[in-house]
């Protein structure tokens, strides 16, 4: 049974207060903010109490935009699961009373957990609505969705900062944090060795599709360290190498020379540290260089179809994924005042520039 519109769906009362909370300012915070919520009870309060007051504003204006998709998207099935989803989190939220003490606090932090579980697989879902609009029609250029670009845009750089905010949060609550970690934060994270383990990890999705893999040589100062979240930079690394492994693979799994490796080099410099991830894959042509951050292109077959289901996502990560990959990265960098870059030499191969802002004192960028 298809669902209703949200006005038509609820009572009255949510959807004003929705529109109520929707239209509050957000808070933006920086990394340096996020570590200063850690060390003592009274600051673990304090995180709650912002948590508690930040969440539903964000997610209510995700909730209102979802309800004013262009072209039909706000009625695709999978779009109105992801709706329903962040409207469940902010009942949740609006519920919770006000947090006065530790006892409150855990409790609020074990139901914000659960948040962070229901919201699992809002990219692949999204990703599915979208499909869903691209096999309505067709005729569409990627140049021709450009709002649903902006929208995508908007909505995952509102998740990542929806994600960090309830991770970092929750992850403060460990009685065992590991060494020179203020909850997601690793205070003296060294970006060589979190290369290292993301593209050993991208190498070995690599070796089960194709059977062998292309060898990645690492370059930079082992010394190096800087304030940083080591999920957001292997996430990221991953995805870069994961491409430049297929490219390279596909180009030369059939010659008799052997695939060149890929090379990536980690600089420090006063403002940014910069990652390059340089391969021999053969390059992507000019045409196709402005639609690798768009979420309505992938080199691949998409691997999501109608009956995907919320269970399929930890097998919707195949080698060459949905296409989301690229964009999204691009976010993770953005969401602390990074960037990424990608150059390309056709019938060559392709260089990723990879900045990370390594001061921590950029606010988030709030949409």
């Amino acid at each position: 049974m298809a669902k209703k519109k949200l006005s038509d769906s609820l009572v009255k009362e949510l959807a004003e207060e929705v529109k109520e909370w929707g239209s509050m300012k957000q808070t933006g915070v920086s990394l340096k903010h996020m570590m200063n919520f850690g060390g003592s009870s009274k600051n673990l309060l304090i995180s709650g109490q912002f948590v508690h007051k930040e969440l539903p504003i964000r997610i209510a204006r995700r909730v209102i935009e979802l309800e004013n998709l262009p072209y039909g998207l706000s009625t695709k099935n999978a779009v109105l699961q992801v709706r329903d989803w962040y409207l469940e989190s902010f009942r949740d939220l609006r519920s919770y009373p006000e947090i006065k003490d530790k006892n409150d606090d855990l409790k609020f932090t074990q139901m914000v957990k659960m948040i962070k579980v229901r919201h699992n697989n809002v990219v692949p879902m999204m990703a599915l609505g979208v499909q869903q609009l691209k096999k309505e029609r067709p005729q569409f250029d990627y140049k021709d969705l450009k709002e649903v670009h902006q929208f995508l845009d908007r909505f995952y750089l509102s998740r990542i900062g929806i994600r960090m905010l309830i991770g970092q949060h929750v992850a403060l609550h460990d009685p065992n944090p590991l060494p020179n970690c203020v909850g997601y934060i690793h205070t003296k994270m060294s970006p060589l060795e979190v290369v290292r383990d993301a593209s050993e990890d991208a190498r070995s999705i690599c070796l089960r599709e194709y059977g062998s893999t292309p060898e990645v040589n690492i370059y930079g100062d082992p010394d190096l360290t800087f304030p940083y979240v080591p999920s957001h930079l292997h996430m990221m690394v991953f995805e870069l190498v994961k491409n430049s492994a297929r490219a390279v693979q596909e180009r030369f799994m059939d010659s008799d020379d052997e695939a060149p490796p890929i090379r990536i080099i980690v600089a420090g410099g006063l403002e940014d540290v910069t990652i390059k991830i340089s391969d021999e894959g053969g390059g992507i042509p000019r045409s196709g260089l402005p639609k690798i951050f768009t979420y309505l292109y992938s080199t691949a077959e998409n691997p999501l179809d109608e009956d995907f289901t919320t269970t399929g996502a930890a097998t919707a990560c195949t080698m060459a994924g949905y296409g989301y990959g690229i964009p999204i990265s691009r976010l993770y960098a953005r969401y602390f005042g990074g960037d990424l870059q990608i150059l390309s030499m056709e019938g060559y191969g392709t260089d990723a520039f990879l900045h990370l802002l390594r001061l921590g004192d950029s606010q988030e960028p709030l949409p």
